[in-house]
């Protein structure tokens, strides 16, 4: 009998699933696009161990702000539609417009984007789309992480996180101690869903057979969804440089009842006048094919309302201006006011 053979195959960590080469190609690929996002501060570039980035001189004394988050469930009607140019924006907007409302300048951002298989030209379209998002609140796009993980994640899925930094000034941080009742609390219209509510929406498209191809609103229904997050920091900070913000509030998930009660001291409470804007058919959409109830409907989705802020009675005219002029659109929604007995943080009338 023949002695069995000890040699062993050789196997490549390409054999395993991972593929370096086409790694370094992405970041080649992404380099141009990263650059467009640049900044004066940003030193040096894509590719190092990490991302070094100098604080802008015109702070005395910098705070920096710092946020994370995902796009969440939003990126499975990504897979489903093979749609993936805005999502990337989708997930620098939930980082940024986070920390924004503490009043800080975002400088600079970083994503991590994990796969089962790393797909080039799928991947290169996502961080393109995390470039604009980019360009669109004014932070250099510094570095990140692209990890291949053969069996993590079924083909053609991926997950994205991102992270920003920022800075505000110590004695300009808004932390919502100032406001007062009679303050006035302003809305800036959303884009439509932003990126909170998805699963929901994906239970009803399931649940109900809905086509997303289907006509809406002068657009198909994906589209609509699909629509990215809007970046309010041009806009809100130009604000800020001009009139006093009491607080301010990123409507994300938990919708207007659960995140304005984040800035508000305690005492006093929020009432919303549903009324005092239209809502947008979306939601009115969502609300009939889920068969939800107001209070269901408000703390789940933003509703048309992406950005609340609080100011001043006498500063509503100016800011209504501003923000105007800087392209939005803003509505006058609600009131402070001081909590008596049996209030709710959020009334809605």
């Amino acid at each position: 009998m023949s002695e069995k053979s000890t040699e062993k195959k050789s196997i490549s960590y390409k054999d395993a699933g991972v593929d370096i080469e086409a790694g370094d190609q992405l970041i080649h690929n992404i380099k141009p696009f990263a650059k467009k996002t640049s900044r004066k501060e940003s030193i040096g570039s894509l590719g190092g161990f990490g991302s070094l980035f100098e604080i802008p001189e015109k702070y005395n004394k910098p705070v920096l702000v710092s946020g994370t988050d995902g796009v969440g469930t939003k990126l499975k009607l990504a897979y489903e539609l093979n749609q993936h140019d805005t999502i990337g924006q989708d997930l620098v907007a939930m980082c940024v417009n986070d920390i924004l409302v503490q009043g800080a300048e975002p400088l600079f951002f970083l994503d991590y984007y994990a796969c089962g298989k790393l797909d080039i030209d799928t991947a290169t379209i996502i961080i393109k789309g995390i470039a604009d998002g980019c360009l669109l609140a004014n932070c250099s796009l510094v570095g990140g992480e692209t990890a291949e993980m053969p069996g993590m994640y079924p083909s053609g899925e991926y997950d994205l996180a991102g992270f920003c930094v920022g800075a505000v000034e110590k004695e300009k941080i808004i932390d919502g101690s100032s406001v007062q009742a009679g303050d006035i609390i302003l809305g800036i219209a959303s884009s439509g869903a932003h990126s909170n509510g998805y699963s929901l929406i994906r239970k009803v498209i399931t649940t109900n057979h809905i086509d997303l191809q289907s006509n809406f609103d002068g657009s198909t229904l994906a589209n609509v969804l699909m629509t990215p997050t809007k970046i309010y920091v041009k806009s809100i900070l130009k604000l800020i440089e001009s009139i006093e913000i009491r607080a301010m509030a990123h409507i994300t998930g938990g919708g207007i009842t659960e995140n304005i009660p984040r800035i508000l001291p305690k005492g006093l409470s929020a009432v919303i006048d549903k009324k005092s804007w239209k809502l947008p058919l979306l939601f009115e959409w969502l609300k009939d094919e889920a068969g939800l109830n107001d209070i269901e409907l408000y703390k789940t989705f933003n509703c048309g309302i992406g950005m609340a802020i609080m100011v001043a009675k006498d500063d509503v005219e100016k800011a209504t201006e501003i923000l105007k002029a800087s392209g939005e659109e803003v509505f006058v929604i609600g009131e402070v006011k001081k909590i008596s007995n049996n209030d709710v943080p959020v009334q809605y009338i």
